[in-house]
């Protein structure tokens, strides 16, 4: 990210208290409250000139049965002039719902509900997102680090175990191949090699 869009986050905190800028790594990043999530989005959009939207994203930042924060949601939005990002950062609760932002870019309505759908996070303005991807009868938010997979419960899991799982049933350690790459055992067939013209 550029030194003009570190200037964006840091207008945006002149103009949102609550909102600060942070740099890591060449990256700035608009820290915001929950509660001044629709506030520093609406100055973003109407005061920055932000008036294209990117992404809007969600991460899992909780660790299963700790607590404290749960959700990440960033969301990037454009400023047209000069091509310039602006990365904004709240993080999320269980039960603190988000406030939306389809209203000022209708493009994110689709990543609010991906996010309700795929993590459980609750929408301020849909408290029922309709499904997007999963079908109606689906029980869980996939993508939640406590979301048990059903492939995980069929088979175990061939490589290292995690923190918690059962160690007295855990796999043999031999090397085993990447996926698609065949047994070493299994070889070109030798019966037929006459018959090549």
């Amino acid at each position: 990210m550029s030194a003009a869009s570190a200037e964006l986050a840091t207008a945006l905190a002149a103009l949102v208290p609550a909102v600060t800028p942070r740099t890591a790594f060449g990256q700035t990043i608009a820290h915001v409250p929950v509660e001044s999530w629709l506030p520093a989005a609406t100055a973003a959009h109407d005061e920055l000139g932000c008036h294209a939207f990117d992404w809007l994203g969600a991460e899992d930042a909780g660790r299963p049965g700790a607590a404290g924060t749960r959700h990440a949601v960033l969301l990037h939005v454009l400023r047209p002039r000069g091509a310039l990002g602006l990365l904004l950062r709240t993080e999320l609760d269980d039960g603190t719902a988000l406030p939306g932002v389809a209203a000022l870019w209708p493009g994110a309505a689709w990543h609010e509900r991906e996010a309700a759908e795929m993590f459980g996070i609750a929408l301020l303005d849909e408290p029922a997102p309709r499904r997007l991807l999963l079908p109606d009868s689906f029980q869980g938010h996939p993508l939640r680090k406590d979301f048990v997979l059903a492939s995980r419960v069929v088979r175990p899991w061939p490589g290292r175990l995690e923190p918690g799982e059962d160690t007295t049933a855990s796999p043999s350690r031999r090397r085993t191949a990447p996926p698609g790459v065949p047994d070493p055992s299994w070889g070109p067939r030798r019966e037929n090699q006459e018959d090549r013209p």
